[in-house]
């Protein structure tokens, strides 16, 4: 793989370079990004990691055989519209939550290859569960190319585009459901009289174990709730609790409800596009 140019240097492009780096898939001097203005930012990455970052977009696009748009989805139109006169056959991959492979081909205003990403910020870890969506115009090639970055920072599972705002919902979304999940166990573990210290590696450890499980025993996650499941005692008391407060139906909301959230702001940028080259 050839370099790669970032256009972004939020926490999601950190994450994906600093998984490429410490994946060992690119070197720091294959990796140059930029951003439109926060010269600070720009340092803080090129001291954390090494590599080259600059505010010339011309030079990053012409360095680099694969551009990732990394900004935030609100800047989409204005971080296009400042490397398009440059783009000429690079793969573009974008990680812009709902916004569409048309959209970006439209801003672009040329027919490029565009694959639509969606990892999460467990990518800094090697740990992302990553699900990616091309058009017409990506070879072979550039998907297995894009596969491979992405299997660099975690998992990497091929869908149809039409999905990825499910999945947006689900694992992109998904670590953040899991962090308020453990903020709540830990302020039960308060409540019943832990120190957090303790209940803070008792809880790690029960997430670390129960994922370990559910990758390596081959089991649905029902059956192994029920084998740790005694008829009448503690689990079973405190599971009696969540399905009385709803928990599984709260569960299924919040992702659609994040799921619909990226069905909107699709449509919000797309109209936002036409509007613009009206």
């Amino acid at each position: 793989m050839n370099k790669i140019g970032v256009i972004g240097a939020g926490s999601m492009a950190e994450a994906i370079v600093s998984g490429l780096i410490k994946g060992k898939l690119m070197a720091p001097d294959q990796i140059i990004i930029s951003n439109r203005s926060n010269s600070e930012r720009l340092f803080e990455l090129e001291t954390a990691y090494g590599v080259k970052v600059t505010h010339d977009k011309k030079e990053v696009i012409e360095q680099s055989s694969i551009i990732l748009l990394a900004m935030k989805p609100k800047d989409v139109e204005a971080g296009i519209n400042s490397i398009k006169d440059y783009v000429t056959n690079q793969l573009i991959i974008s990680v812009l939550a709902g916004v569409s492979i048309a959209t970006i081909s439209q801003i672009f205003e040329k027919d490029l290859p565009v694959v639509r990403a969606m990892p999460n910020t467990s990518a800094s870890i090697g740990k992302s569960a990553t699900a990616i969506a091309a058009n017409n115009k990506v070879t072979a090639d550039n998907l297995q190319a894009c596969k491979t970055l992405f299997e660099a920072i975690g998992s990497c599972t091929v869908v149809k585009e039409a999905q990825l705002d499910a999945v947006t919902g689900l694992s992109g979304s998904g670590p953040a459901y899991l962090y308020y999940f453990v903020e709540s166990l830990e302020k039960a573990a308060e409540e019943v009289g832990l120190e957090g210290q303790i209940a803070r590696e008792l809880i790690l450890q029960t997430i670390a174990g129960a994922a370990e499980m559910l990758t390596t025993s081959g089991k649905h996650a029902s059956v192994l709730r029920k084998e740790v499941t005694s008829p009448n005692g503690t689990t079973e008391a405190g599971l009696t609790m969540l399905k009385d407060k709803n928990f599984e139906e709260a569960v299924i909301s919040c992702v659609k409800r994040a799921t619909e959230r990226s069905e909107e702001l699709k449509e919000m940028f797309a109209k936002t596009v036409i509007n613009t080259t009206k």
